[in-house]
């Protein structure tokens, strides 16, 4: 069963009637599956249409065309049903109380969802203890770091037990521990069979993650696969990795046949991407240049982002 459907997908800002000219295109023609119990990253620069489209999924804004069904509802029509099969995490402050505590606000969030008495409490309890705040469950929000709130949200986006959640930037702010265990519990909703869209700056942890991804920019859903396969697409291109490259001879690269690009990626190492075909002219440069400390591999997922998008808005941690 396809968790999430969106086919031709459009949404657009501004351009009442009579001003056409001046509407913005948030969406274009997005056409996207989800499986159940898939694990789909959605990358793409700032102003992509990465949260539109999250919006649209979570009933917060309406589609101007196209339709979009999650567990096999539309968000439009059947909007209510939707809501209670999902669950949402945007990130940041919005949506935590900050004077309350963290088994305050899951309370508050497992009553709206029309949970009480003993069945609030062990769903609650179990949350805190999921996501690592059971000790802390009984202080305020407002004295939590960045990555505890983060935390909190994840719990949040699980007390109605959805079985699609769409995570926005959920491990932004995370220390590498608490990033570390929310890989752990990305791979247990998995195994439940929850089905989760994951947008995310970070290639990484796309790369280690999901299942598949989509690369989505100015509105448009370039591609989508896995992320291996993806790594195809610039297959035509190997990556030369270099040592001891003088600027002169990376002015030569530059020139040769075949290059693409040369960049310095971090003290004395270079990069150089050429297109298959010319990697021999390539090597045989550098070695007659007395360069001998070389490595060669395919493209990254991060590697095949630049290639399609450029970088926009990127923002690629290190």
């Amino acid at each position: 069963m396809e968790a999430v459907q969106a086919h031709r997908l459009v949404r657009t800002y501004g351009g009442g009637r009579g001003r056409q000219a001046d509407s913005v295109v948030a969406l274009n023609g997005i056409d996207l599956t989800i499986d159940e119990g898939e694990v789909h990253g959605l990358l793409g620069p700032n102003g992509a249409g990465k949260t539109t489209l999250c919006k649209i999924l979570a009933t917060v804004l309406l589609p101007t065309a196209g339709t979009a069904r999650v567990c096999g509802y539309d968000v439009v029509s059947q909007s209510g049903q939707v809501k209670r099969a999902i669950g949402v995490v945007f990130g940041g402050d919005r949506g935590l109380y900050g004077r309350l505590t963290a088994r305050q606000n899951l309370q508050f969030w497992a009553a709206l969802y029309g949970l009480h008495g003993a069945e609030l409490r062990t769903r609650v309890d179990a949350l805190l203890e999921r996501v690592g705040l059971l000790d802390s469950s009984g202080r305020h929000v407002e004295g939590f770091s960045r990555g505890m709130k983060q935390r909190l949200h994840l719990a949040r986006g699980l007390v109605a037990d959805p079985r699609v959640l769409i995570l926005d930037e959920p491990t932004a702010g995370m220390d590498p521990v608490a990033a570390r265990d929310f890989r752990v519990l990305v791979e247990q909703l998995r195994y439940e069979r929850r089905s989760i869209l994951l947008t995310t700056h970070d290639m990484a942890e796309a790369e280690a993650i999901c299942d598949r991804v989509s690369l989505i920019d100015r509105g448009a859903l370039l591609v989508t696969g896995r992320p291996g396969e993806i790594g195809q697409l610039v297959s035509r291109y190997v990556r030369i990795d270099a040592t001891g490259v003088s600027e002169d001879l990376r002015n030569r690269l530059s020139g040769t046949r075949g290059v693409v690009s040369v960049r310095q990626t971090g003290g004395d190492r270079t990069r150089v991407e050429a297109e298959h075909g010319c990697t021999s002219e390539v090597l045989a440069l550098l070695v007659a240049s007395g360069v001998t400390d070389l490595a060669t591999g395919q493209a990254s997922l991060e590697e095949v982002y630049l290639h399609l998008v450029g970088d926009r808005g990127m923002q690629v941690p290190r």
